[in-house]
């Protein structure tokens, strides 16, 4: 295993191209609504959005929130309250959460509402530009939320590529945006934790060095997990860990050697499937 540190960089041109075409129609849009992944909040966030959508109302939803720590997601949703956001937890696959955002779509646009009525304007539609970083579920919100199969959803990141507007009822209208990052990384677990939940493709990532992060996370946040879901000993470094993953699931190759790619991946597919326990990796700030 690479003695040096793995970084994680990734900003593709049709980025830059998506992050012009968000400014260019932010002044169509009366709101933003933020999807975030539960498990890891802050780095899931874009933080060119908070520049974007600067004097717009806000929502963030906090999606796959049924994969992440249920006392963490709680913290999260008041640490965005605080900073002025409305904040709901949801699971769009499901559809959990989903019957909720409508309310809060109102609540979130009341002084505009009011607004027009006043200017005599009745039933204006109420634009919300949908934004989010590639594999956060954007798609499948989006989706879950209009009741129909109105936008393409895969789970690779980059899956939308073009603008479209989505019209839901009479009185609101969503423009769904590419999932973009930004273009470099200034903290370096930051683009770990993404690579974590899958939003930089694995193919560019040295996937052994990814599970050993994971194991590192797992054993300073949750303690004992390794250990129940694996039956291994959790003492020791994380390669030493990953090699009991391998033993204990039997991920054998030629001659009895380790496959350790093989065991990497499968605790990678674990943790992003919810089987060693609904883990947030990030804390809340205070």
């Amino acid at each position: 295993m690479s003695e040096e540190k793995m970084n994680v960089n990734w900003y593709p041109g049709h980025m830059t191209k998506a992050k012009r075409m968000m400014q260019e129609n932010m002044v169509l849009i009366d709101l933003v609504i933020e999807v975030l992944d539960a498990r890891t909040p802050q780095a899931s966030r874009n933080p060119d959005i908070d520049e974007l959508a600067k004097n717009k109302s806000r929502i963030v939803l906090l999606n796959k929130s049924d994969l992440a720590d249920p006392r963490e997601n709680k913290k999260w949703m008041e640490y965005f309250e605080a900073q002025g956001a409305h904040a709901l937890e949801i699971n769009a696959k499901a559809g959990a959460g989903v019957k909720n955002i409508r309310g809060l779509v109102e609540k979130a646009c009341k002084e505009k509402i009011e607004r027009d009525r006043k200017r005599g304007i009745v039933n204006r539609p109420i634009r919300a530009m949908v934004v989010g970083i590639p594999n956060v579920g954007k798609s499948t919100f989006i989706n879950a939320f209009a009741g129909k199969a109105c936008t393409k959803t895969g789970n690779k990141p980059g899956v939308t590529k073009g603008k479209q507007w989505i019209t839901i009822g009479k009185n609101l209208q969503l423009l769904d945006t590419p999932g973009i990052l930004w273009p470099k990384f200034e903290d370096r677990q930051v683009g770990i934790n993404l690579a974590l939940i899958g939003s930089v493709n694995d193919e560019i990532l040295v996937i052994e060095e990814l599970a050993c992060e994971l194991i590192e996370s797992i054993k300073k946040r949750y303690p004992g997990a390794l250990t129940k879901r694996y039956e291994i000993d959790e003492d020791g470094a994380a390669p030493t860990l990953l090699e009991r993953i391998a033993e204990s699931r039997k991920c054998y190759g030629k001659a009895e050697t380790l496959l350790l790619d093989k065991a990497a991946n499968l605790l990678l597919d674990d943790f992003r499937g919810g089987r060693i326990g609904r883990m947030t990796l990030e804390e809340c700030p205070k």
